[in-house]
Protein backbone atom coordinates (compact mmCIF):
# COMPACT_ATOMS: atom_id res chain seq x y z
CA UNK A 1 0.00 0.00 0.00
CA UNK A 2 2.88 2.44 0.63
CA UNK A 3 3.81 1.71 -2.89
CA UNK A 4 0.73 2.96 -4.21
CA UNK A 5 0.55 5.87 -1.93
CA UNK A 6 3.42 6.97 -3.25
CA UNK A 7 2.53 6.20 -6.74
CA UNK A 8 -0.44 8.52 -6.49
CA UNK A 9 1.68 11.43 -4.99
CA UNK A 10 3.98 11.36 -8.22
CA UNK A 11 1.06 11.12 -10.41
CA UNK A 12 -0.16 14.31 -8.51
CA UNK A 13 2.71 16.46 -9.02
CA UNK A 14 2.91 15.57 -12.62
CA UNK A 15 -0.99 16.10 -12.91
CA UNK A 16 0.06 19.61 -11.82
CA UNK A 17 2.82 20.10 -13.89
CA UNK A 18 1.57 19.09 -16.95
CA UNK A 19 -1.57 21.16 -16.35
CA UNK A 20 0.21 24.37 -15.08
CA UNK A 21 3.45 24.11 -17.16
CA UNK A 22 1.80 22.35 -20.43
CA UNK A 23 4.53 19.96 -20.60
CA UNK A 24 5.14 19.34 -24.36
CA UNK A 25 4.14 15.10 -23.95
CA UNK A 26 6.18 12.69 -26.21
CA UNK A 27 5.56 9.70 -27.55
CA UNK A 28 7.50 6.31 -26.48
CA UNK A 29 9.19 5.09 -29.59
CA UNK A 30 7.56 1.51 -28.50
CA UNK A 31 4.24 3.31 -29.40
CA UNK A 32 2.63 1.46 -32.31
CA UNK A 33 0.76 4.66 -33.26
CA UNK A 34 2.30 6.52 -35.82
CA UNK A 35 3.77 9.80 -34.12
CA UNK A 36 2.44 13.50 -35.23
CA UNK A 37 4.45 14.92 -37.68
CA UNK A 38 3.31 17.84 -36.62
CA UNK A 39 6.14 20.25 -38.11
CA UNK A 40 5.47 18.15 -41.44
CA UNK A 41 6.44 21.17 -43.53
CA UNK A 42 4.06 22.32 -46.17
CA UNK A 43 5.58 23.89 -49.68
CA UNK A 44 2.97 26.69 -49.43
CA UNK A 45 2.47 28.69 -46.26
CA UNK A 46 0.49 31.98 -45.65
CA UNK A 47 -0.55 33.74 -42.42
CA UNK A 48 -4.48 34.81 -41.33
CA UNK A 49 -3.53 38.31 -41.27
CA UNK A 50 -3.26 38.40 -45.11
CA UNK A 51 -6.57 38.27 -45.31
CA UNK A 52 -7.45 40.82 -43.20
CA UNK A 53 -7.93 39.04 -40.05
CA UNK A 54 -7.66 41.30 -36.49
CA UNK A 55 -6.58 39.24 -33.45
CA UNK A 56 -8.35 42.00 -31.13
CA UNK A 57 -11.17 39.12 -29.75
CA UNK A 58 -14.02 41.74 -30.78
CA UNK A 59 -13.78 41.73 -35.00
CA UNK A 60 -15.34 38.74 -36.23
CA UNK A 61 -12.85 36.93 -38.92
CA UNK A 62 -14.97 34.50 -40.07
CA UNK A 63 -14.61 35.59 -43.79
CA UNK A 64 -10.58 35.75 -43.55
CA UNK A 65 -10.69 32.17 -42.27
CA UNK A 66 -12.74 30.94 -45.26
CA UNK A 67 -10.74 33.37 -48.01
CA UNK A 68 -7.57 31.72 -46.72
CA UNK A 69 -9.28 28.59 -46.74
CA UNK A 70 -10.44 28.90 -50.46
CA UNK A 71 -6.88 30.59 -51.61
CA UNK A 72 -4.97 27.97 -50.14
CA UNK A 73 -7.59 25.07 -51.95
CA UNK A 74 -5.32 25.79 -55.20
CA UNK A 75 -2.54 24.12 -53.65
CA UNK A 76 -3.79 21.32 -52.25
CA UNK A 77 -2.44 19.26 -54.83
CA UNK A 78 0.97 20.53 -55.17
CA UNK A 79 1.77 19.31 -51.85
CA UNK A 80 -0.70 20.66 -49.52
CA UNK A 81 -0.18 24.38 -47.76
CA UNK A 82 -0.45 25.70 -44.28
CA UNK A 83 -2.48 27.97 -42.48
CA UNK A 84 -0.24 29.93 -39.75
CA UNK A 85 -2.59 32.01 -36.81
CA UNK A 86 -0.15 33.81 -34.93
CA UNK A 87 -0.28 35.19 -31.17
CA UNK A 88 -3.95 37.22 -30.67
CA UNK A 89 -7.50 36.19 -30.13
CA UNK A 90 -8.94 35.41 -33.32
CA UNK A 91 -12.80 35.81 -33.03
CA UNK A 92 -14.56 33.51 -36.03
CA UNK A 93 -17.65 31.32 -36.43
CA UNK A 94 -17.45 27.96 -38.25
CA UNK A 95 -15.48 27.49 -40.88
CA UNK A 96 -14.49 24.40 -43.53
CA UNK A 97 -11.15 22.62 -43.68
CA UNK A 98 -9.92 21.84 -47.18
CA UNK A 99 -7.41 18.32 -47.76
CA UNK A 100 -3.90 18.48 -47.78
CA UNK A 101 -3.97 21.34 -45.27
CA UNK A 102 -2.14 22.06 -41.88
CA UNK A 103 -3.96 24.67 -39.23
CA UNK A 104 -1.16 25.51 -37.19
CA UNK A 105 -1.97 27.55 -34.42
CA UNK A 106 1.12 29.43 -32.64
CA UNK A 107 2.15 29.94 -28.91
CA UNK A 108 0.07 32.21 -27.60
CA UNK A 109 -2.68 32.07 -30.63
CA UNK A 110 -6.41 31.91 -29.36
CA UNK A 111 -9.48 30.91 -31.93
CA UNK A 112 -12.67 32.13 -30.63
CA UNK A 113 -16.07 30.46 -31.11
CA UNK A 114 -18.48 33.48 -31.80
CA UNK A 115 -21.68 33.77 -29.58
CA UNK A 116 -23.86 34.61 -32.30
CA UNK A 117 -26.11 30.98 -33.15
CA UNK A 118 -25.72 32.01 -37.01
CA UNK A 119 -21.80 32.19 -37.41
CA UNK A 120 -22.67 28.42 -36.74
CA UNK A 121 -24.98 27.61 -39.55
CA UNK A 122 -27.48 24.64 -39.19
CA UNK A 123 -26.40 21.23 -41.06
CA UNK A 124 -28.89 18.09 -41.73
CA UNK A 125 -28.48 15.60 -38.61
CA UNK A 126 -25.90 12.28 -39.32
CA UNK A 127 -27.57 9.66 -40.88
CA UNK A 128 -26.39 7.51 -38.19
CA UNK A 129 -28.15 9.05 -35.50
CA UNK A 130 -31.39 10.37 -38.18
CA UNK A 131 -31.97 13.00 -36.08
CA UNK A 132 -30.05 16.14 -33.82
CA UNK A 133 -28.80 14.35 -30.36
CA UNK A 134 -30.78 16.91 -28.25
CA UNK A 135 -33.30 18.03 -30.71
CA UNK A 136 -35.42 16.80 -33.81
CA UNK A 137 -34.41 17.90 -36.97
CA UNK A 138 -30.58 19.59 -37.89
CA UNK A 139 -27.94 20.51 -35.70
CA UNK A 140 -25.24 23.49 -35.66
CA UNK A 141 -22.30 23.08 -37.32
CA UNK A 142 -18.88 22.43 -35.48
CA UNK A 143 -16.82 25.30 -34.90
CA UNK A 144 -14.06 23.81 -37.05
CA UNK A 145 -15.33 21.89 -39.98
CA UNK A 146 -14.89 19.29 -42.57
CA UNK A 147 -15.88 16.66 -44.81
CA UNK A 148 -14.56 14.21 -46.85
CA UNK A 149 -11.23 14.96 -46.31
CA UNK A 150 -7.30 13.60 -47.07
CA UNK A 151 -4.32 14.49 -44.78
CA UNK A 152 -5.84 17.18 -42.34
CA UNK A 153 -3.65 18.35 -39.61
CA UNK A 154 -4.56 20.45 -36.82
CA UNK A 155 -1.60 21.61 -34.36
CA UNK A 156 0.32 24.10 -33.35
CA UNK A 157 2.40 25.26 -30.69
CA UNK A 158 0.09 24.52 -27.45
CA UNK A 159 -2.17 27.20 -29.01
CA UNK A 160 -6.25 27.42 -28.23
CA UNK A 161 -9.40 26.76 -29.81
CA UNK A 162 -11.93 28.01 -27.25
CA UNK A 163 -15.81 27.59 -28.00
CA UNK A 164 -16.47 30.47 -25.25
CA UNK A 165 -19.52 27.44 -24.92
CA UNK A 166 -21.23 29.60 -21.78
CA UNK A 167 -23.86 30.96 -24.01
CA UNK A 168 -24.59 27.68 -25.38
CA UNK A 169 -24.97 26.06 -21.86
CA UNK A 170 -27.30 28.69 -20.48
CA UNK A 171 -29.37 27.99 -23.84
CA UNK A 172 -29.16 24.14 -23.42
CA UNK A 173 -30.57 24.45 -19.72
CA UNK A 174 -32.62 27.05 -20.49
CA UNK A 175 -34.28 25.23 -23.04
CA UNK A 176 -34.20 28.21 -25.58
CA UNK A 177 -31.98 26.20 -28.36
CA UNK A 178 -34.01 25.27 -31.85
CA UNK A 179 -31.51 22.92 -32.70
CA UNK A 180 -28.81 20.59 -31.55
CA UNK A 181 -25.54 22.22 -30.39
CA UNK A 182 -22.21 22.48 -32.16
CA UNK A 183 -19.06 20.18 -31.73
CA UNK A 184 -15.73 22.53 -31.24
CA UNK A 185 -14.08 20.11 -33.97
CA UNK A 186 -16.02 17.57 -36.37
CA UNK A 187 -14.15 16.15 -39.23
CA UNK A 188 -16.73 13.64 -41.35
CA UNK A 189 -15.80 10.86 -43.59
CA UNK A 190 -11.94 11.76 -43.14
CA UNK A 191 -8.80 10.20 -43.18
CA UNK A 192 -5.57 10.82 -42.25
CA UNK A 193 -6.31 13.19 -39.47
CA UNK A 194 -3.78 14.52 -37.15
CA UNK A 195 -4.80 16.65 -34.20
CA UNK A 196 -2.45 17.21 -31.37
CA UNK A 197 -0.33 19.78 -29.29
CA UNK A 198 -3.07 22.35 -28.98
CA UNK A 199 -5.29 23.24 -26.07
CA UNK A 200 -9.48 22.88 -26.72
CA UNK A 201 -11.36 24.65 -24.05
CA UNK A 202 -15.12 25.32 -23.36
CA UNK A 203 -16.66 23.48 -26.22
CA UNK A 204 -20.30 24.13 -26.83
CA UNK A 205 -21.00 20.11 -26.93
CA UNK A 206 -18.59 17.33 -27.50
CA UNK A 207 -14.99 19.20 -28.36
CA UNK A 208 -13.51 16.93 -31.03
CA UNK A 209 -15.62 14.38 -33.01
CA UNK A 210 -14.45 12.31 -35.52
CA UNK A 211 -17.23 10.69 -36.99
CA UNK A 212 -17.01 8.37 -40.44
CA UNK A 213 -13.85 8.53 -39.97
CA UNK A 214 -10.42 6.69 -40.39
CA UNK A 215 -6.78 6.71 -39.57
CA UNK A 216 -7.33 9.34 -37.21
CA UNK A 217 -4.35 10.48 -34.50
CA UNK A 218 -5.16 12.76 -31.28
CA UNK A 219 -2.13 13.33 -29.92
CA UNK A 220 -0.64 15.64 -26.75
CA UNK A 221 -3.98 17.31 -26.58
CA UNK A 222 -5.22 19.21 -23.31
CA UNK A 223 -9.19 19.65 -23.69
CA UNK A 224 -10.65 21.65 -20.93
CA UNK A 225 -14.24 22.81 -19.67
CA UNK A 226 -16.12 23.15 -16.58
CA UNK A 227 -16.85 19.97 -14.25
CA UNK A 228 -20.70 21.39 -14.39
CA UNK A 229 -20.84 22.14 -18.37
CA UNK A 230 -23.13 19.89 -20.19
CA UNK A 231 -22.18 17.27 -22.37
CA UNK A 232 -18.83 18.83 -23.11
CA UNK A 233 -17.39 15.41 -24.05
CA UNK A 234 -13.49 15.35 -24.41
CA UNK A 235 -13.14 13.11 -27.73
CA UNK A 236 -15.67 11.15 -29.58
CA UNK A 237 -14.81 8.51 -32.09
CA UNK A 238 -17.71 8.42 -33.59
CA UNK A 239 -18.02 5.06 -36.60
CA UNK A 240 -15.03 5.06 -37.22
CA UNK A 241 -11.97 2.79 -37.67
CA UNK A 242 -7.49 3.04 -36.68
CA UNK A 243 -8.09 5.67 -34.23
CA UNK A 244 -5.69 6.86 -31.68
CA UNK A 245 -5.47 8.83 -28.76
CA UNK A 246 -1.81 9.30 -26.79
CA UNK A 247 -1.03 11.51 -24.20
CA UNK A 248 -3.61 13.50 -23.31
CA UNK A 249 -5.26 15.72 -20.33
CA UNK A 250 -8.86 15.74 -19.80
CA UNK A 251 -11.04 17.80 -17.80
CA UNK A 252 -14.39 18.45 -18.40
CA UNK A 253 -18.41 18.23 -17.77
CA UNK A 254 -18.77 14.56 -18.88
CA UNK A 255 -16.93 11.61 -20.87
CA UNK A 256 -13.18 12.16 -21.31
CA UNK A 257 -13.89 9.88 -24.10
CA UNK A 258 -16.75 8.33 -25.64
CA UNK A 259 -17.08 5.84 -28.51
CA UNK A 260 -20.11 5.55 -30.69
CA UNK A 261 -21.53 4.17 -33.51
CA UNK A 262 -25.31 5.76 -33.99
CA UNK A 263 -28.37 5.97 -32.65
CA UNK A 264 -30.90 2.46 -32.20
CA UNK A 265 -32.59 2.34 -35.88
CA UNK A 266 -30.59 4.76 -37.68
CA UNK A 267 -27.18 3.45 -36.33
CA UNK A 268 -28.25 -0.45 -37.07
CA UNK A 269 -29.28 0.83 -40.65
CA UNK A 270 -26.10 2.40 -41.32
CA UNK A 271 -23.86 -0.24 -39.81
CA UNK A 272 -20.48 1.47 -39.70
CA UNK A 273 -18.86 0.39 -36.13
CA UNK A 274 -16.05 1.99 -34.92
CA UNK A 275 -13.00 -0.56 -34.39
CA UNK A 276 -9.23 -0.51 -34.19
CA UNK A 277 -9.53 2.10 -31.01
CA UNK A 278 -5.84 2.64 -29.30
CA UNK A 279 -6.01 4.91 -26.13
CA UNK A 280 -2.72 5.19 -24.27
CA UNK A 281 -1.65 7.69 -21.44
CA UNK A 282 -5.01 9.68 -20.38
CA UNK A 283 -5.26 11.49 -16.94
CA UNK A 284 -8.26 13.37 -15.97
CA UNK A 285 -11.49 14.00 -14.22
CA UNK A 286 -15.23 14.59 -14.55
CA UNK A 287 -18.38 14.71 -12.46
CA UNK A 288 -20.98 13.61 -14.20
CA UNK A 289 -19.42 11.12 -17.02
CA UNK A 290 -16.76 8.58 -17.06
CA UNK A 291 -13.12 8.03 -17.68
CA UNK A 292 -13.99 5.85 -21.09
CA UNK A 293 -16.96 5.27 -21.91
CA UNK A 294 -18.89 2.83 -24.78
CA UNK A 295 -21.86 3.90 -25.59
CA UNK A 296 -24.78 5.03 -25.79
CA UNK A 297 -25.10 5.32 -29.07
CA UNK A 298 -23.65 2.42 -30.14
CA UNK A 299 -25.80 0.38 -32.64
CA UNK A 300 -23.34 0.15 -35.22
CA UNK A 301 -21.38 -1.97 -32.99
CA UNK A 302 -17.77 -1.48 -31.01
CA UNK A 303 -15.07 -3.43 -31.41
CA UNK A 304 -11.34 -3.86 -30.70
CA UNK A 305 -10.63 -1.33 -28.10
CA UNK A 306 -7.39 -1.44 -26.51
CA UNK A 307 -6.92 1.46 -23.39
CA UNK A 308 -3.77 1.50 -21.46
CA UNK A 309 -2.25 3.68 -19.13
CA UNK A 310 -4.83 5.34 -17.70
CA UNK A 311 -5.50 7.70 -14.69
CA UNK A 312 -8.83 8.98 -13.18
CA UNK A 313 -9.17 11.19 -10.04
CA UNK A 314 -12.20 12.90 -8.67
CA UNK A 315 -14.63 11.47 -10.89
CA UNK A 316 -18.22 9.68 -11.13
CA UNK A 317 -16.96 7.08 -12.87
CA UNK A 318 -13.61 5.31 -14.78
CA UNK A 319 -15.19 3.04 -17.42
CA UNK A 320 -18.71 2.23 -18.42
CA UNK A 321 -20.64 0.75 -20.94
CA UNK A 322 -23.83 2.33 -21.77
CA UNK A 323 -26.36 0.84 -23.99
CA UNK A 324 -30.77 0.26 -23.62
CA UNK A 325 -33.03 -2.26 -25.46
CA UNK A 326 -33.43 -0.94 -29.01
CA UNK A 327 -29.81 0.31 -29.17
CA UNK A 328 -29.09 -3.70 -31.20
CA UNK A 329 -25.44 -3.28 -32.45
CA UNK A 330 -22.55 -5.08 -30.32
CA UNK A 331 -19.48 -3.82 -27.71
CA UNK A 332 -17.07 -6.13 -28.17
CA UNK A 333 -13.34 -7.67 -27.65
CA UNK A 334 -12.40 -4.75 -25.55
CA UNK A 335 -9.46 -4.71 -23.32
CA UNK A 336 -8.52 -2.19 -20.60
CA UNK A 337 -5.30 -2.96 -18.51
CA UNK A 338 -3.02 -0.53 -16.17
CA UNK A 339 -5.83 1.82 -14.75
CA UNK A 340 -5.39 4.19 -11.98
CA UNK A 341 -8.18 5.87 -9.58
CA UNK A 342 -8.40 7.99 -7.02
CA UNK A 343 -11.77 9.21 -5.25
CA UNK A 344 -14.01 7.58 -7.88
CA UNK A 345 -17.94 7.11 -7.11
CA UNK A 346 -18.16 3.88 -9.13
CA UNK A 347 -14.80 2.47 -11.20
CA UNK A 348 -16.38 -0.51 -13.78
CA UNK A 349 -20.24 0.24 -14.40
CA UNK A 350 -22.45 -1.59 -17.40
CA UNK A 351 -25.71 0.56 -17.52
CA UNK A 352 -28.42 -0.86 -19.89
CA UNK A 353 -30.85 1.35 -18.94
CA UNK A 354 -29.84 4.51 -20.87
CA UNK A 355 -33.26 4.73 -22.37
CA UNK A 356 -33.10 8.07 -24.88
CA UNK A 357 -34.29 6.95 -28.28
CA UNK A 358 -33.87 9.51 -31.21
CA UNK A 359 -38.07 8.82 -32.22
CA UNK A 360 -40.77 5.71 -31.36
CA UNK A 361 -39.63 3.84 -34.48
CA UNK A 362 -37.23 2.09 -32.51
CA UNK A 363 -37.15 -1.78 -32.03
CA UNK A 364 -37.64 -2.64 -28.96
CA UNK A 365 -36.21 -6.18 -29.33
CA UNK A 366 -33.15 -4.98 -30.71
CA UNK A 367 -31.36 -6.24 -28.10
CA UNK A 368 -26.92 -5.62 -27.80
CA UNK A 369 -24.68 -8.03 -27.93
CA UNK A 370 -22.15 -7.61 -25.16
CA UNK A 371 -19.36 -9.97 -25.06
CA UNK A 372 -15.53 -10.51 -24.37
CA UNK A 373 -14.55 -7.64 -21.81
CA UNK A 374 -11.15 -7.79 -19.93
CA UNK A 375 -10.44 -5.35 -17.34
CA UNK A 376 -7.22 -5.75 -15.94
CA UNK A 377 -4.79 -3.98 -13.37
CA UNK A 378 -6.65 -2.11 -11.60
CA UNK A 379 -5.67 0.07 -8.12
CA UNK A 380 -7.95 2.27 -6.96
CA UNK A 381 -8.09 4.52 -3.26
CA UNK A 382 -11.18 5.66 -1.69
CA UNK A 383 -13.64 4.35 -4.15
CA UNK A 384 -17.66 4.62 -3.62
CA UNK A 385 -18.62 1.20 -5.52
CA UNK A 386 -16.20 -1.05 -7.11
CA UNK A 387 -18.68 -2.32 -9.43
CA UNK A 388 -22.21 -1.93 -10.50
CA UNK A 389 -22.98 -4.10 -13.46
CA UNK A 390 -26.23 -4.60 -15.14
CA UNK A 391 -26.86 -6.86 -18.29
CA UNK A 392 -30.61 -6.54 -19.43
CA UNK A 393 -33.00 -9.62 -18.28
CA UNK A 394 -32.49 -11.99 -21.76
CA UNK A 395 -29.56 -10.20 -22.86
CA UNK A 396 -26.84 -11.31 -20.35
CA UNK A 397 -23.40 -9.64 -20.82
CA UNK A 398 -20.82 -12.56 -21.65
CA UNK A 399 -17.22 -13.39 -20.73
CA UNK A 400 -16.58 -9.95 -18.49
CA UNK A 401 -13.77 -11.02 -16.97
CA UNK A 402 -11.75 -9.15 -14.37
CA UNK A 403 -8.12 -9.63 -13.31
CA UNK A 404 -5.64 -7.72 -10.78
CA UNK A 405 -7.92 -5.14 -9.29
CA UNK A 406 -7.07 -3.79 -5.84
CA UNK A 407 -9.68 -1.24 -4.39
CA UNK A 408 -9.94 0.56 -1.68
CA UNK A 409 -13.98 1.02 -1.43
CA UNK A 410 -15.97 2.95 1.30
CA UNK A 411 -19.44 0.92 0.40
CA UNK A 412 -20.60 -1.58 2.27
CA UNK A 413 -21.66 -3.51 -0.72
CA UNK A 414 -19.00 -2.89 -3.48
CA UNK A 415 -20.43 -5.10 -6.41
CA UNK A 416 -23.62 -4.94 -7.84
CA UNK A 417 -23.92 -7.78 -10.89
CA UNK A 418 -26.97 -8.76 -12.44
CA UNK A 419 -27.25 -10.67 -15.89
CA UNK A 420 -23.62 -10.67 -16.33
CA UNK A 421 -21.74 -13.70 -16.39
CA UNK A 422 -17.59 -14.12 -16.44
CA UNK A 423 -14.54 -14.87 -14.47
CA UNK A 424 -12.13 -13.16 -12.70
CA UNK A 425 -8.68 -13.41 -10.29
CA UNK A 426 -7.12 -11.44 -8.08
CA UNK A 427 -9.95 -9.28 -7.14
CA UNK A 428 -10.34 -7.29 -4.17
CA UNK A 429 -12.78 -6.89 -2.68
CA UNK A 430 -14.42 -10.14 -3.51
CA UNK A 431 -16.65 -10.13 -6.71
CA UNK A 432 -19.80 -10.25 -6.91
CA UNK A 433 -21.45 -14.41 -7.21
CA UNK A 434 -21.45 -14.20 -11.30
CA UNK A 435 -18.10 -13.25 -11.76
CA UNK A 436 -16.76 -15.02 -9.22
CA UNK A 437 -15.63 -18.41 -11.23
CA UNK A 438 -11.64 -18.29 -11.47
CA UNK A 439 -10.28 -17.40 -14.72
CA UNK A 440 -7.62 -19.83 -14.28
CA UNK A 441 -6.73 -22.56 -14.93
CA UNK A 442 -9.92 -23.29 -17.07
CA UNK A 443 -11.04 -20.16 -18.97
CA UNK A 444 -8.25 -18.22 -19.79
CA UNK A 445 -9.14 -18.70 -23.84
CA UNK A 446 -12.73 -17.19 -22.87
CA UNK A 447 -11.19 -13.82 -21.73
CA UNK A 448 -10.42 -11.55 -24.57
CA UNK A 449 -6.87 -10.79 -24.93
CA UNK A 450 -5.61 -8.25 -27.76
CA UNK A 451 -4.28 -9.36 -30.53
CA UNK A 452 -0.86 -9.12 -31.56
CA UNK A 453 -1.02 -6.38 -34.19
CA UNK A 454 -2.39 -3.96 -31.74
CA UNK A 455 -0.07 -4.59 -28.47
CA UNK A 456 2.36 -2.76 -27.47
CA UNK A 457 5.85 -4.02 -28.15
CA UNK A 458 7.15 -2.47 -24.90
CA UNK A 459 6.08 -4.35 -21.57
CA UNK A 460 6.07 -1.28 -19.09
CA UNK A 461 5.30 -1.88 -15.63
CA UNK A 462 2.11 -0.47 -14.86
CA UNK A 463 3.71 3.24 -13.57
CA UNK A 464 6.63 3.15 -15.99
CA UNK A 465 4.60 4.93 -18.38
CA UNK A 466 4.48 8.11 -15.72
CA UNK A 467 8.08 8.82 -15.91
CA UNK A 468 8.26 9.63 -19.34
CA UNK A 469 5.43 12.60 -18.88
Amino acid sequence: MECCRQLVVLVDVLLVLAFCGHIAWTVKASSQCKQALSREIRPHSVAITEFGAVGDGVTLNTKAFQNAIFYLNSFSDKGGAKLFVPAGRWLTGSFDLISHLTLWLDKDAVILGSDNPDDWPVVDPLPSYGRGVELPGGRHRSLIYGRNLTDVIITGDNGTIDGQGSVWWNWFKRKTLDYTRPHLVELMNSTGVVISNLTFSNSPFWTIHPVYCSHVIVQNVTILAPLDSPNTDGINPDSSNDVCIEDCYISTGDDLIAIKSGWDEYGISFARPSTNIIIRRLIGHNRNGSGIAIGSEMSGGVSEVYAENLYFFDSSTAITIKTARGRGGYVRNIYILNVTLVGVDTAIRFDSTFSPHPDDFYDPNALPVIERITIKDVIGNNIKVAGLLEGIEGDTFHHVCLLNIALTVTSGSPWNCSYIQGYSAMVSPETCEPLKESIYPNHSSDCYHLSNHLRSSGNQNKGSWLHSW
